[in-house]
């Protein structure tokens, strides 16, 4: 068949990025909200280029192999361009915003604007805490900078003092690192006349500089924001017998140290002030390098103070209670009589922690085995684990160590569980664990919880993930030899009921859109209902094109990457695709297949991209229970319903908010709704 356009995987994450600064700009979301999700996208943007940008940066420089160094030095200037203009937007937004928060008599100042009483407040301030946390590096006096942290933000401060005996001005350069550990980003001045004034820590800095620099002669300062992000790709090297947790460790610490790829500075530094930053950050023609505002760093904005202001958030939502789970009966004895279903954050995750809990005290269950990718601070996930292990069971759990920027937190949980008594281990190199799997071994039958997302009672209050727990022999049993598999990746499993990669997932996956294929042709009913994160493996793509060419409808939920692009005749005038960015953020994996009317249904860990598909371990678990069939579908069509918080996602970077002309429908707010009324009528029926 005919060869569809495959969108750039990088571009199209840019228009994903860009879809969430939008929604900065909307009306309908609070203000607090609006600026949420400023922060929310400013850290994306950091990590793409921590990440994404660094591997693009490095086809450009060292030939690459797979992508001539043309295409990737094209493709960094398209980025940086994007990179530009949406930054651009971005300082825009927020002047918007500070205007919007004036109008509620929330006030963002800087140095300038401070009254008496609160410089007298600013200078309190210093002389209690700020003195003792701020330690300037006199880069012109030979200071060094390779310990910069690409986390931090920088005063880049230039310095004037007269020097008596060469009879002239001389000027330095310094750069202070603003002491965002021990700070919040946002200070709250004292309130005068009931308006709220909260200040950056970057102009108390400002504020301060006579006083930091006292004692040295300078008498004029200029100061300006800059920051810069490093490349953070995980390089593993080293023997092959070393112990791969001390490789990952080194290569964190290795980390930290990354080349310079992208700094971002105040648009108003004077240029050779720019020259010498570039100079001393080694900033070279492939490298971003972006003029923006007075302020960086602005993922801070996620954790804005809400100035007592709750009217200006998203009204608080508490999790809609599962009847049956919510009982003093045995949860696993009722997981035995039939499945169960959660939906996060809609429901609570303290019913998984709850089944958890009861494993570790019940005497008929001899072993937990559960994955680990990421985990809470302080996480109730490894408290009940650990409780198990110290009643005696065999506890086992597979850590993920190269969970990117987790790495650590997932090496100190590693040390603790190991002390506990909790087998841990750590799969291979090379082949990443990314499915969430947990099995309960019992002499009254098995249990297997199969999630879409992490094991993290954190996310699961902001992120929409299913968990699916079954005591279905077939589905359990295959749970664990998918722990088996982890241990023995070479050995040969056969997998009749889970979909697993690297082994068999993309054949599989192949199979079902070819069967809806070949009953289109046949004139027969035929379609395709996913929801995923990411769609960007090439095959993946085109295998979809042939089935809405064939006649298959195809009508997808994709938060974030996509590389289909409609609008090519025949090849997509099939396939519908839509992303929602509201106020949780979309994480689940549902896939349903029409397959002549007896429908398929699978929920799992797996993106549509070529390393979930062949260099990962990922499961997906068939959904057998009607009723929960029915529960599944539901979330795909109130998503594909949803002209409130929808955008068309076509490929050319648009992103339309989608408009049915119907009644207002947000689906995440339904799904509420939904799940609240289901609770309601079941207490009724009681």
């Amino acid at each position: 068949m005919e060869t569809g356009k495959l969108l750039d995987r990088d571009l199209s994450w840019m228009y994903f990025n860009h879809r969430i600064l939008q929604e900065a700009q909307r009306e309908n979301v609070p203000l607090l909200e609006r600026l949420k999700f400023l922060g929310i996208y400013s850290n994306n943007l950091d990590e793409f280029f921590r990440v994404r940008v660094s591997t693009m940066k490095r086809m450009a420089e060292y030939h690459s192999a797979s992508q001539s160094p043309v295409s990737a030095a094209k493709e960094l200037r398209e980025i940086t361009e994007l990179t530009r203009l949406y930054s651009e937007e971005f300082d825009e937004t927020f002047d918007r915003l500070k205007e919007r928060l004036k109008e509620e008599h929330i006030h963002i100042i800087d140095e300038s604007q401070l009254t008496s009483k609160q410089q007298q407040y600013i200078r309190m301030v210093y002389q209690n805490d700020l003195n003792s946390a701020t330690y300037p590096l006199i880069m012109t006096q030979g200071s060094q900078l390779n310990e910069l942290t690409d986390s931090s933000i920088y005063l880049c401060v230039k310095m004037a003092r007269y020097d008596a005996v060469a009879g002239r001005s001389v000027r330095d350069l310094a750069l202070i690192e603003l002491p965002t550990k021990e700070f919040d980003r946002f200070i709250v001045l004292p309130s005068e006349n009931d308006e709220i004034s909260i200040i950056f820590l970057d102009d108390v800095v400002r504020f301060c500089l006579p006083f930091i620099f006292a004692g040295l002669g300078y008498e004029s300062f200029e100061a300006y924001t800059l920051k810069f992000t490093r490349d953070a790709e995980l390089e593993l090297d080293g023997d092959i017998d070393e112990a791969l947790v001390e490789k990952v460790a080194r290569g964190v610490r290795r980390r930290r140290k990354g080349e310079p790829i992208r700094l971002v500075y105040d648009r108003n530094m004077p240029e050779e002030m720019l020259r010498y930053l570039k100079l001393r950050f080694m900033i070279d023609r492939y490298d971003a390098c972006v003029g923006g505002s007075r302020y960086h760093n602005m993922k801070d904005l996620m954790s804005f103070p809400d100035c007592g202001r709750r009217d200006l958030k998203f009204a608080d939502r508490d999790p809609v209670p599962v009847p049956a789970l919510n009982t003093l009966n045995s949860s696993l004895d009722l997981i035995r009589r039939h499945d169960f279903f959660l939906h996060y954050p809609y429901h609570s995750f303290s019913n998984y922690i709850k089944i958890l809990r009861e494993a570790a005290l019940s005497r008929d269950v001899h072993s937990i085995k559960t994955t680990v990718y990421r985990l809470a601070k302080n996480s109730k996930v490894v408290k009940a684990l650990i409780c198990a292990a110290k009643h005696g069971k065999r506890v086992t759990v597979m850590v993920e160590l190269l969970a990117r920027f987790d790495e650590t937190s997932n090496i100190n949980w590693s040390k603790k569980m190991q002390d506990a008594g909790i087998q841990v281990f750590f799969g291979i190199e090379g082949l990443k664990v990314h499915c969430k799997l947990t099995h309960i071994g019992s002499s009254k039958g098995d249990v297997a919880c199969i999630s879409t997302g992490n094991f993290h009672e954190g996310n699961a209050r902001s992120y929409t993930d299913i968990t699916l727990m079954t005591a279905d022999k077939n589905i359990v049993r295959e749970v664990d030899q998918v722990f088996e598999f982890i241990r023995q990746p070479y050995k040969t499993i056969t997998f009749e009921h889970l979909i697993v990669s690297p082994q068999q997932m993309r054949t599989k996956l192949f199979s079902l859109i070819d069967k809806e294929i070949e009953n289109a042709i046949r004139g027969k009913m035929a379609y395709i209902m996913c929801k995923v994160n990411h769609i960007t493996d090439p095959k993946m793509v085109q295998r979809l094109y042939d089935a809405s060419a064939a006649g298959v409808d195809v009508r997808l939920l994709v938060r974030g990457n996509c590389s289909l692009v409609s609008g090519q005749g025949v090849l997509s005038d099939r396939i519908e695709i839509r992303g929602i960015i509201d106020r949780y953020l979309e994480h689940a994996r549902i896939l349903i297949f029409c397959n002549g009317g007896d429908e398929r249904y699978y929920i799992g860990s797996a993106d549509w991209m070529p390393r979930n598909l062949d260099s990962r371990i990922e499961v997906y678990a068939p959904v057998y229970d009607p009723k929960i069939q029915a529960e599944l579908k539901r979330i795909v069509e109130y998503g594909l319903e949803d002209n409130q918080a929808a955008r068309i996602v076509d490929g050319t970077g648009a992103n339309r908010l989608y408009d049915d002309g119907r009644p207002p429908f947000r689906s995440q707010e339904q799904l509420d709704y939904y799940y609240r009324e289901e609770f309601e009528n079941r207490l009724n029926d009681k």
